[in-house]
């Protein structure tokens, strides 16, 4: 294969410039051809040999956009890492509308699962479409996914009002897909290939060595609240995530916006332009693994379409090093966690600043971009963590520069099914080594008197 060199002005997004190591397009990758062509009409075209393609389009900018047809371009996880940012960017804004229209917990797209804890037509919706894009993308095939929800309550009878919804949510959502440089189904889905999509996603999937895991709406009683709530994707390789994509509907881009409450927040946000700097509706972020950076972009305003990478701002944790300095992020919710545990040891290292409790993984969001410096989860005797609840919120606080472990400093395993099997203790995220290892010797200095 030979090339040509032609020179060309444009913007290369930064997925092609930070991947020192693993180019996008390594010369042992290229099963096709290349070919420019200049201004207007300017295209950077890449079509593989392969018998089971995607259709996408990463526009750069008027002049040059990169059209990508092909099968896993492993080397670095960057196909992947687009395709997951467009599907979970597709996601989040079909949550907003959602979210806008959803009445309190007493709605009737509201249903309680076996634990008690509620599912919306959100959580079911945004699997579907997470479900479709990946296969799609890669063939079903090819795809092994581990999710959260179930189809066993939307399949019962009872339910016909509730699987309406969904599918009428799915299509709405798809229609949109062009927007975000993704091939929709050209028809409306029935109720039976959103049901499949859906079902798609099974706890056998995390056997494999290679798998998505899937929290459709991490927090979904922060969802249903009008409060904050993330879609978490991550693609987990031999134990180890290799891409991680969070999507914060309600996390604002600017860090002054967090001292508003939600509710005030979004008022603000809708008397707003939709085409100004100051407009603030939420962002995704996201990181792969060995890239060393993580990202962090807005939603989409208005009628603007998704264009990669989409203004997207690199982030890095805090500098803070000293404990008493430090902000420490906790969960709402007291059900599966011992606040009083976590209390007590930010008393004893001397921590000064009001916690930061939120819902869901938005808690690896603020530690990843500064926001707060310290997230400890220790859970109550008997409570297990799932994988989904952690995969993708780890790899974006490590590639941002932080540090993620067990309470015995080992790294998370996510090899063993569902479940993070083997926890010492608890987990533990910080914004520094130096930082995380204060706070390790502040936990095993605590836990003999402690009473979880």
């Amino acid at each position: 294969m030979s090339f040509s060199t032609t020179t060309f002005p444009t913007k290369v997004p930064h997925t092609l410039l930070h991947s020192r190591k693993n180019h996008v397009f390594p010369k042992k990758q290229i099963l096709g051809t290349l070919s420019f062509s200049s201004k207007k009409n300017s295209q950077l075209g890449f079509t593989a040999q392969t018998s089971s393609q995607t259709n996408f389009v990463s526009a750069m900018d008027d002049d040059c956009k990169l059209e990508v047809r092909s099968t896993y371009i492993s080397d670095g996880y960057c196909n992947e890492l687009e395709i997951a940012v467009r599907a979970v960017h597709m996601a989040c804004l079909l949550c907003q509308k959602v979210q806008e229209n959803l009445l309190p917990e007493t709605s009737e797209h509201v249903h309680s699962k076996e634990d008690d804890s509620p599912v919306t037509i959100a959580d079911w919706s945004v699997q579907a479409i997470v479900s479709w894009v990946l296969c799609e993308a890669y063939g079903s095939e090819n795809v092994s996914i581990v999710a959260e929800e179930d189809v066993e309550a939307l399949s019962k009878a009872s339910a016909v009002g509730l699987l309406e919804a969904v599918v009428r949510t799915v299509n709405e959502c798809l229609a949109d897909a062009p927007r975000f440089g993704l091939k929709g189904p050209g028809t409306d889905l029935d109720a039976k290939a959103v049901l499949e999509a859906i079902s798609r996603c099974s706890l056998a999937g995390a056997r494999g060595s290679k798998f998505w895991v899937l929290d459709p709406v991490d927090g979904t009683l922060g969802f249903v609240r009008g409060d904050q709530y993330a879609i978490a994707l991550a693609l987990i390789e031999d134990g180890k995530p290799m891409l991680g994509v969070l999507g914060c509907p309600n996390y604002p881009m600017k860090k002054e916006w967090l001292s508003y409450q939600n509710g005030y927040r979004r008022i603000l946000s809708r008397l707003t332009s939709s085409t100004s700097e100051s407009s603030d509706r939420g962002s995704v972020l996201y990181a792969r693994k060995g890239g060393g950076r993580a990202w962090m972009q807005p939603l989409l305003c208005g009628e603007n379409n998704f264009v990669w990478p989409n203004s997207a701002r690199e982030i890095r944790v805090s500098s803070i090093e000293n404990p008493a300095l430090a902000t420490f992020c906790e969960p709402v919710e007291k059900a599966n966690s011992s606040h009083s545990f976590t209390a007590g040891l930010a008393h004893s290292v001397g921590l000064r600043n009001q916690p930061l409790r939120v819902y869901s993984m938005v808690k690896y969001a603020a530690i990843a971009r500064g926001d707060a410096e310290i997230y400890m989860k220790f859970a109550r005797a008997g409570y297990k963590e799932k994988i989904w609840d952690h995969a993708a919120g780890v790899l974006i606080i490590e590639e941002a520069g932080g540090v993620v472990t067990d309470a015995g400093g080992c790294p998370l395993d996510f090899s063993k099914g569902e479940y993070i099997e083997g926890l010492d203790r608890g987990i533990i995220a910080c914004a520094g080594a130096k930082l995380h290892e204060k706070i390790i010797g502040a936990v095993d200095a605590s836990w003999n008197s402690s009473s979880l």
